[in-house]
């Protein structure tokens, strides 16, 4: 990578112009984030998700990691210019990334084509999907330089895979496969390295054509289904329904099914 490489590649599926792809570009460096990744993936995120024309969204990286976390020679420099505000980071950018990734109504499918550490795996459990390529590798990573978690591990990761794990995983920092992954419910499937973007983009094909509004509400729904009390989840899942069923997509699948028809969903 050039340094007038954008640190954020955008493109679209050639089969599916409705597919975005955003691809962490720092190879040299396995990814790492750096300020500029950081903003530039915010600016990518937010960009897609008010796109009118993007149905679903991928995100990968370039070469042979999907990303290693923090970059820690700016983490180092940072430190010794002022460790009160070396960490100012996480609020200014990961803790934006998180909430943009994980809040946009689009599906996002995380393609990991390798190593996925620290706020490397934030990005990927806030992606909605993933699918790892074999010999991936995954580590928490941050006991190990002395922290805690960021980017939204301490809630995503024990979601995910219980408590108890997320503990022993955030506590040991030990690495894991990308079959662990799997069977664990980290990733949804494990594929050659190849194979794996084509494999990510059928995935994102698919959701790009099923009901987005709906898929959006689920997201919604998931979100405030995990901090919230049952009543409210009922209420909340009560409105959304409420909404979808003004949607030209609910009203066509449901003249479609009576019809025997197979349903075409518009986003609307």
């Amino acid at each position: 990578m050039a340094d007038s490489d954008p640190a954020v590649l955008v493109d679209r599926d050639t089969v599916d112009p409705a597919v975005a792809v955003l691809t962490l570009n720092r190879p040299a460096t396995y990814n790492a984030l750096s300020v500029d990744l950081k903003e530039t993936l915010l600016t990518a995120v937010a960009g897609v998700a008010g796109d009118e024309s993007v149905r679903a969204v991928v995100l990968t990286g370039s070469g042979r990691a999907f990303c290693v976390g923090q970059d820690l020679g700016e983490h180092a420099a940072a430190l010794r210019a002022d460790a009160g505000t070396a960490l100012d980071t996480v609020r200014e950018h990961y803790n934006p990334l998180v909430l943009a990734l994980s809040g946009t109504p689009k599906p996002v499918v995380a393609a990991i084509n390798g190593p996925c550490v620290g706020a490397g795996l934030g990005l990927a459990l806030a992606a909605d999907l993933r699918v790892a390529a074999a010999g991936a590798t995954f580590g928490t990573a941050f006991t190990g330089i002395g922290l805690s978690a960021d980017s939204g591990l301490s809630a995503s990761l024990a979601h995910a895979v219980g408590v108890s794990r997320a503990t022993e995983l955030l506590l040991l920092g030990e690495r894991f496969t990308a079959e662990d992954a799997r069977d664990w419910g980290l990733v949804r499937d494990v594929v050659d390295g190849p194979d794996l973007l084509e494999s990510a983009l059928v995935l994102a094909r698919t959701l790009a054509t099923g009901p987005t509004r709906a898929y959006a509400e689920v997201k919604s729904a998931i979100r405030f289904g995990a901090v919230n009390e049952l009543p409210a989840v009922l209420e909340h899942e009560a409105d959304a329904q409420v909404r979808l069923a003004t949607t030209a997509d609910h009203r066509g699948a449901v003249e479609a099914f009576v019809a025997k028809r197979t349903p075409t969903f518009e986003g609307r």
